[in-house]
Parts: C-alpha cells; sequence; structure tokens
C-alpha cells in the first residue's frame, strides 16, 4: 500500500472533569471521556432512540494539556481530531487486555472547545505541534461568538494580518 491514513474526528460532551497527570520528567497528559450520540425514531413503534458511544482521549501535548487543565471541564463540548492507537496491557491476574485511544500529539492534533469556556463564552481552539510555552496562542476565547478563531503557525504564535490569497490569485486559470 502506497500510504494510510489513521485520523479520528470526534464532536462530543466531556462525561467528567479530565485527569492530569505528569511524568517524571514533570511533562502533563491528560485523559478524557468523550461521548457521541445519534439519536431516530424506531420505525416500528415511533419511539425516540438514542445511543451513546464513549471514547477515550489521550493528550500528549503541553501546549493542548495546558488548555485542556484550565479550560474543560464535565459538559464541555469539544471538537477533537486526532489518531486511534491501541496499547496492550495485563490486569491484575495477567490477563493480557488491549484498549484503544484517541490520541492528540504532534502537530496532527487539534481541540476546539465549541460551547466556549465558562458561561457565555465563545468558541476557542487550539492545535498540536506547540515547541514554547506559549500555549493561548492558538486559542481564542471570551465572549467572540461571531469571531473565528485564531489562525496558528506551527510555531504556535498567531499570524498577524495574514495574507488573502483569494485577491492575490487574478489569473485567467480554467479550473
Amino acid at each position: 500500500m502506497a500510504g494510510s491514513v489513521n485520523k479520528v474526528i470526534l464532536v462530543g460532551n466531556v462525561g467528567a472533569d479530565p485527569e492530569i497527570r505528569r511524568t517524571q520528567d514533570g511533562r502533563p497528559i491528560a485523559n478524557l471521556r468523550i461521548a457521541t450520540s445519534e439519536q431516530w425514531r424506531d420505525k416500528n413503534s415511533g419511539e425516540r432512540r438514542e445511543k451513546t458511544e464513549w471514547h477515550t482521549v489521550v493528550v500528549f501535548n503541553e501546549g493542548l494539556c495546558k488548555v485542556v487543565e484550565q479550560y474543560i471541564k464535565k459538559g464541555a463540548k469539544l471538537y477533537i481530531e486526532g489518531a486511534l492507537q491501541t496499547r496492550k496491557w495485563q490486569d491484575q491476574t495477567g490477563n493480557d487486555r488491549y484498549s484503544t485511544e484517541i490520541v492528540l500529539q504532534g502537530f496532527n492534533s487539534t481541540l476546539t472547545m465549541l460551547d466556549g469556556r465558562g458561561e457565555g463564552g465563545g468558541g476557542g481552539r487550539a492545535q498540536g505541534g506547540y515547541e514554547d510555552n506559549n500555549y493561548d496562542s492558538g486559542f481564542s476565547g471570551g465572549d467572540n461568538r461571531n469571531s473565528q478563531p485564531a489562525r496558528t503557525q506551527s510555531s504556535g504564535r498567531p499570524q498577524q494580518n495574514a495574507p488573502s490569497f483569494s485577491r492575490d490569485m487574478d489569473d485567467d486559470i480554467p479550473f
């Protein structure tokens, strides 16, 4: 196979306050449980049905961990982009067990708050790949419901007055 893709996109609600742990060298790791639900009407009975699926999300990215630690609480609605990862572990009786998780680390991870931070707040966005401690630069919060989230460069710093490529492309290209 020439290539492959491992990408997960979730929109759901946080089921409990996130758990933040630290490695021996002090780096944070955030664990959250996110619920996604689908609803439908039963064709035979006409009753409303709902199915909820629970997902385990692990955040290794330091910048995203800081956002999770400060702003994410039980009930928050999140947009998550990450990758599936299955790990093998042994239970107390020595049996092999497997856990599949959505992992956010590096540049290919995104966490967006869809319902704002706290009461009356607007949406916020944070992307992975931060190398510095300027984690707030990829996060836009407050009462900005009609504004766009801050765009971030790979350095994690917001772009200032990014050029509009639509007006720069005046060519008569036929596609």
